[in-house]
């Protein structure tokens, strides 16, 4: 049996327009910028593992803060890290 871990991640601004349906179904309340969700992974997975299994696209993600700590996507996740994932921001 393969180890598993939950890691607590927040999308913000258009991703969570993103997210694969698969997670969107997990919450029937919707989900809003900011608002953690509980994402289940195997263990040694890293940011880029996360990223793919939300289906994002890696183009979609400029920064993301593992920890308050801006990670890169071949960082490993330990469980029960606190992920924050953004896209691009425009602006002018």
């Amino acid at each position: 049996m393969r180890c598993k871990m939950k890691v607590y991640v927040k999308l913000f601004a258009n991703l969570v327009q993103r997210v694969s349906e698969d997670i969107i179904a997990q919450y029937p309340r919707g989900i809003r910028a900011g608002f953690p969700l509980e994402i289940e992974l195997p263990g040694n997975s890293t940011l880029a593992d996360l990223v793919s299994h939300l289906a994002l696209r890696q183009d979609e993600v400029v920064k993301i803060f593992v920890e308050g700590r801006v990670r890169e996507l071949d960082y490993h996740l330990n469980p029960g890290d606190q992920v924050g994932i953004f896209p691009p921001l425009g602006g002018g």
